[in-house]
C-alpha cells in the first residue's frame, strides 16, 4: 500500500510517496502560498504531481496548526491562513482520495516511532525545529493531544517576557529564539552589533537583512564564519533553555530534535546536551533524557503523515495512536 505523505509548514508544502516500511519513494515541493484557496490548490497540485506517477490509496496531511479532535478541522494555525478549516473534507473533494488530518508534529512523531530515532520508547517528545517550533509527545507508541486536542504547544511558552514579537500575537515565544526563523534574525541582529567586523555572512548580505536566512547562517557557519558560529551558539543555549523545561514537566527518557533545523545538528547539539545538563532542575542527581536527531530529519512528518493514512485505510473511522 502506498500513501502520500504532505507537510505543511509555514515555508513551503512538502509531499512524498511512502510505502508501509516507511521508504520515501519519491517527493514533490511547491512554496507556501497565502490564502485558503491557493494553499489548498497547492497541497492538490503535489498530490496529483505524484498521483500521477503512483498508484496511491489515501492522503495523510502534517498542517502546522492545532487540529480538531476529529482528525478533519484546523482550528488555527500561527504561520498559515486557516481558522476553523474544514481541511480534511476540502482536500478530499480537490485530489478525490480519502484525508487524514494531523498536526505536523505529532506525525513526525509517529514517523520516528513506527520507522526511526523513537523506536521502543515510553515516554518520547518530538521537537521540530523549522520556520517555528512544533512539538509532540507519544505515550508508548500514542499521540498525546490532551484534552481538546492541541497539547503540547511547546513553541509557544514565553522563554523572554516581552520579547522577540511572535506571529501567535505574543512576544518571547520559545520559537522566536530557537527556529530557523530564529537563527535568521538572530544572526542580523550579530550583524548590526558589529558592522564593521567584516565576515563571508556579513559580504553576502551586506544592505539587504532579508537575505539572511537560517539555511543561510548554517551554511556559513560550517564554513567557519564567526558571526554564524555566534548565531548557532546562542540557538544552542536557547534549546537548552527550553528542553529542560519540556524535561521538568514531561520527563521524557528520549527527545528527539527534527525539522529542518535539525539538518544542522552537528553545528549545535552536542552544546545544547551540555547546556540542557545544567539546566534541568535537580541536575546531577536524576536521569537525563537522551537527545537524538530524527533518523528521517525533515521528511519525518512527511513519513508518519502517510503511515497514518495507512492506518485510516485500514481501520476507517478509528481514531488510531491517540491517548488522553
Amino acid at each position: 500500500m502506498l500513501t502520500v505523505g504532505v507537510d505543511v509548514g509555514g515555508t513551503s508544502v512538502r509531499a512524498g510517496v511512502v510505502d508501509e516500511h516507511g521508504s520515501l519513494m519519491d517527493t514533490a515541493r511547491v512554496g507556501t502560498p497565502s490564502g485558503e484557496d491557493a494553499l489548498e490548490d497547492a497541497i492538490a497540485g503535489v498530490v496529483e504531481d505524484l498521483r500521477n506517477r503512483h498508484d496511491v490509496s489515501g492522503v495523510g496531511l502534517a498542517v502546522a496548526g492545532f487540529v480538531a479532535k476529529d482528525r478533519r478541522t484546523v482550528m488555527f494555525a500561527p504561520h498559515l491562513s486557516w481558522r476553523a478549516a474544514p481541511v480534511a473534507e476540502r482536500i478530499e473533494k480537490r485530489v478525490g482520495l480519502p484525508v487524514t488530518l494531523e498536526h505536523d508534529v505529532n506525525a513526525a512523531a509517529v514517523g520516528e516511532y513506527r520507522f526511526g530515532a523513537a523506536r521502543g520508547a515510553h515516554v518520547a517528545a518530538l521537537i521540530a525545529l523549522g520556520t517555528g517550533i512544533g512539538a509532540g509527545l507519544l505515550l508508548d507508541g500514542k499521540i498525546y493531544r490532551g484534552a481538546y486536542g492541541v497539547a503540547p504547544e511547546l513553541g509557544h511558552l514565553t522563554v523572554v517576557p516581552g520579547g522577540r514579537p511572535c506571529p501567535c500575537g505574543k512576544y518571547g515565544c520559545w520559537e522566536r529564539y530557537c527556529s530557523g526563523t530564529a537563527l535568521a534574525a538572530t544572526a542580523v541582529e550579530l550583524l548590526a552589533r558589529h558592522p564593521g567586523r567584516s565576515t563571508v555572512l556579513a559580504r553576502e548580505t551586506r544592505g539587504d537583512p532579508g537575505s539572511v536566512t537560517g539555511r543561510r547562517v548554517a551554511g556559513a557557519a560550517r564554513d567557519g564564519d564567526p558571526i554564524a558560529q555566534r548565531a548557532m551558539t546562542e540557538l544552542a543555549k536557547w534549546l537548552a533553555e527550553g528542553l529542560a523545561l519540556v524535561a521538568d514537566v514531561f520527563d521524557p527518557e528520549l527527545i528527539v530534535i527534527g525539522g529542518g533545523v535539525s539538518e544542522s545538528a552537528p553545528l549545535f547539539l552536542d552544546e545544547a546536551r551540555e547546556h540542557y545538563a545544567d539546566k534541568i532542575t535537580g541536575a546531577g542527581h536524576r536521569p537525563l533524557a537522551r537527545i537524538r536527531a530524527a533518523h528521517h530529519g525533515d521528511d519525518s512528518a512527511i513519513v508518519g503523515a502517510a503511515a497514518l493514512a495507512v492506518d485510516a485505510a485500514k481501520a476507517p473511522g478509528a481514531e488510531i495512536g491517540v491517548t488522553r
